[in-house]
């Protein structure tokens, strides 16, 4: 190897220290270096568009210096240059944010050219130079570090969100797969603060490129009596952050934030009543989750909260019969957990709206223990009674009405349940 090689911690690894909070994955830049020289250590090439390599002993990610130069359109039209002689300073300066272009060499000294440790202190995402504007795809990169940095008080800086406003009024986000539109907004769901994400979004306009469905829903009112936030926008955002209080499943999170869209489809004379968008949701969901291919599991929890989420909001004045329907549509007896999880999102709408927040939301333990109730019904023994083909499924659904009948009649069983 050339005797001027050198290597240095880079990213995510130096900004958490300096954080004070654990690193997740440590990623090396290697400056003065060549493939051949690499591979000749027992690196191991994984990089296809640009050559990152696998340390032999630790496999963490060892990559050459490199620049980019813009050559075409969106987040891969770039022409790569990773020759020896691009320098530490050339590498840093193509990364998004100041925070995240910070070096540390061998002997623990901080390379800092662009003032990240300033921004760290001052608590700003702000862009390197001005070629953050050549990838469209920072634009998201930057709302999710917002979502996950927003709890230690960090802002987007006002320049930078000028600049992403322009790269989503180009046009260029567009030119976004779907799946890296859905693989930045999954892990911008898996943050601490999820619904910062959506609203830097929609500040930089970039909201109604990625989310139309979504950002429809900003204007849209709602009743005052019932929703003191009153716009349906925001309180999609409430949700969102009531539901991110209660679970940490990016299904939950992702059904909380769309269960409403159907609201987006209520025509403007019949505002601030929303009739029938329950299943009104139900297409535009399906549009939003086709489009950016959300996985199975998101999309169907999201399709369950928007049809039932008021019925579950109704559950103490439901008859047995209509409890019963509920659970059958929902497959709540053949999947408890995806119950559990529609439950979740629930509360998560009851209390995403102003001065809802902590009002006690007892439907949940109510259905909770109605679905136990239908749970214990023996079906063994009357499917083995001597009845034959349909009317053995007739009995058993009786009894499972019966059982809910019998569980709203105790009253002292869930009127004690906390929550």
């Amino acid at each position: 190897m050339p005797f001027n090689m050198k290597t240095y911690l880079v990213g995510g690894a130096v900004r958490d220290q300096l954080l004070n909070i654990a690193i997740k994955d440590r990623d090396w830049v290697v400056v003065g270096s060549t493939p051949e020289d690499m591979q000749g250590k027992g690196y191991k090439q994984v990089g296809a568009d640009f050559p990152v390599f696998l340390h032999p002993k630790t496999q963490e990610e060892y990559a050459l210096a490199r620049t980019e130069r813009k050559s075409g359109k969106g987040y891969q039209g770039f022409t790569v240059d990773f020759t020896s002689d691009v320098t530490l300073e050339e590498d840093l300066i193509r990364r998004d944010l100041t925070i995240n272009a910070m070096a540390q060499d061998e002997s623990g000294e901080i390379i800092d050219p662009f003032n990240g440790r300033l921004d760290i202190k001052d608590k700003v995402l702000r862009h390197v130079s001005p070629a953050f504007s050549e990838d469209p795809l920072r634009v998201l990169r930057v709302a999710r570090f917002a979502a996950r940095f927003h709890h230690l008080g960090f802002t987007v800086a006002d320049e930078t969100l000028s600049l992403m406003t322009e790269l989503s009024d180009s046009g260029e986000l567009a030119t976004l797969t779907a799946e890296r539109v859905w693989v930045e907004t999954q892990r911008a769901l898996s943050e601490k603060s999820p619904w910062i994400y959506f609203q830097v979004l929609k500040d930089c306009h970039a909201l109604k490129a990625c989310f139309k469905e979504l950002d429809d829903l900003f204007g849209v009112p709602q009743p005052e009596k019932h929703h003191p936030e009153i716009d349906t926008g925001l309180h999609s955002l409430m949700v969102l952050e009531q539901a991110s209080l209660l679970s940490t499943d990016t299904e939950v999170r992702f059904a909380a934030l769309v269960h409403d869209l159907g609201k987006g489809k209520t025509p403007k004379e019949e505002w601030p009543r929303h009739i029938g968008h329950e299943k009104k949701g139900l297409k535009p969901i399906k549009a939003l989750c086709d489009r950016l291919r959300v996985p199975n599991k998101h999309k169907e929890l999201a399709l369950k909260a928007s049809e039932f989420h008021t019925h579950v909001h109704r559950a103490f004045e439901l008859k047995p019969s209509t409890v019963f329907k509920v659970f059958k549509q929902t497959d709540a007896l053949r999947k408890p957990e995806r119950f559990e999880q529609l439950l979740l999102v629930c509360k998560a709408d009851s209390r995403g709206r102003t001065s809802f927040e902590n009002v006690p939301y007892k439907q949940m333990d109510y259905l909770d223990y109605l679905l136990r109730c239908v749970q214990q019904v023996d079906t063994k023994t009357i499917a083995s009674s001597g009845l034959k083909g349909p009317e053995i499924g007739a009995a058993i659904e009786a009894a499972y009405v019966e059982a809910i009948q019998q569980g709203q009649k105790n009253k002292s069983d869930y009127e004690c349940l906390n929550e």
